[in-house]
Formats: C-alpha cells, sequence, structure tokens
C-alpha cells in the first residue's frame, strides 16, 4: 500500500467540505467571543517596544542579586553566631548547627548567583531554619 488516495476521492472531499460551508447559516461575526488584537500592539511588539518583554532582563537580574546578597549576608550572619556560640559555654551542637545553617545560605549565595533563584530561595529558608534549630538548643 503506497498510502495515495484516489484523485477521484481527493475532488468528492473537497467538493463536500466546500457545500458544507456554503451552507453553514452561522454568523462569525456576531459569535465570535475572541478578542482581536490591536494593530497599534503589532506595531509595537515589532518595534521591540513590548512592555512585558522590557523589564524581564531587568528582573532576573535583580533576583539574581537579591538571592546573592541575601544568601552571603546570612552565611555571614551564621558564621559569626557558630564563632560566638563556640567560644561560649553552649554544646557543640549549637555551633555545629549556625555553621551547617551557614553552609547551606552559601551554597543558596552561589545558586543565585547562577540565575537558580527559585532553588536558592528554599535553600535559604532551609539554612535559617537550621540555624533556628540551633538556636533552640542553645
Amino acid at each position: 500500500m503506497s498510502g495515495r488516495t484516489d484523485s477521484d476521492t481527493q475532488d468528492g472531499i473537497r467538493t463536500d467540505a466546500i457545500e458544507a460551508h456554503d451552507t453553514d447559516d452561522t454568523d462569525t461575526d456576531t459569535t465570535d467571543d475572541m478578542p482581536r488584537p490591536d494593530p497599534d500592539d503589532a506595531e509595537a511588539d515589532a518595534d521591540g517596544d513590548s512592555g512585558e518583554d522590557e523589564y524581564a532582563g531587568e528582573d532576573a537580574r535583580q533576583a539574581r542579586w537579591t538571592a546573592a546578597g541575601t544568601g552571603a549576608l546570612l552565611t555571614l550572619a551564621g558564621l559569626a553566631a557558630a564563632l560566638l556560640r563556640l567560644t561560649g559555654p553552649a554544646p557543640a551542637l549549637v555551633p555545629a548547627a549556625y555553621a551547617l545553617g551557614a553552609a547551606v545560605c552559601a551554597l543558596a549565595a552561589l545558586l543565585g548567583s547562577r540565575g537558580r533563584t527559585r532553588r536558592a530561595l528554599w535553600l535559604l529558608i532551609a539554612g535559617v531554619m537550621v540555624m533556628a534549630v540551633g538556636d533552640q538548643l542553645d
């Protein structure tokens, strides 16, 4: 089997489709609820002046800087707390928890600087939670 159809069948199908379309009584202008694109918007998009796309790169850059900066700040805070607890009478598990939380936040800062901001956010939350456990053990 070649997969080809007879040419007689094609003409019959084409004729039936044209007849079915001609006998359709629905008015497409009144039943069409789809919004029509504005020609001015199409020209603006062609020029690259679209409002949403204009700030997409800036938002991504801002998210990366925020994730990296927050991760670095929480890393420094966790390391400082670990050093302070290490010199005090606290159990050894407390500075270890702070140091582990700081390490998780450092990983989040690294991921955030590389653009993995969603994963960085979850790692920041996990790192702060580990530091909070260390605070509760004190």
